[in-house]
């Protein structure tokens, strides 16, 4: 730890220096041809390929999973079911995205009374 008088002095020196280390860059320019494939390159717009439909524009008769997740991404809330009570909820031929919403906000905690801002934003997991 620094003497007060040291702390002192080096307090007072604080701005009147210019920096005198260079702040990092890459030593040498990046090349055209570098950004030229990279801009090209056909896998870059590429989406990873689903094996299906997403979970939420399924039927609830046709997802393998015995639970079912959806979170809130607005209060961090999760709500799970299990499959077999959400279709006594809502039917065979319900889809999930919609039995998700419902779930959610039956049990919103986030009411501003605007139509609008109410309600929770559902993540399917």
């Amino acid at each position: 730890m620094p003497a007060p008088k040291q702390m002192e002095k080096l307090a007072a020196g604080v701005g009147r220096q210019p920096r005198t280390v260079p702040s990092p860059s890459p030593p040498d320019p990046i090349p055209s041809e570098y950004w030229e494939s990279i801009l090209n390159d056909p896998s870059a717009d590429a989406r990873p390929k689903q094996s299906g439909p997403s979970i939420r524009a399924q039927r609830l008769s046709e997802i393998p999973q015995h639970v079912l997740r959806v979170a809130c991404s607005r209060c961090g809330r999760i709500v799970e079911i299990q499959k077999a009570d959400a279709i006594r909820l809502a039917g065979t031929q319900a889809v999930w995205k919609v039995v998700g919403q419902r779930l959610l906000d039956d049990t919103c905690q986030q009411r501003t009374g605007r139509h609008e801002e109410d309600g929770c934003w559902p993540m399917f997991e």
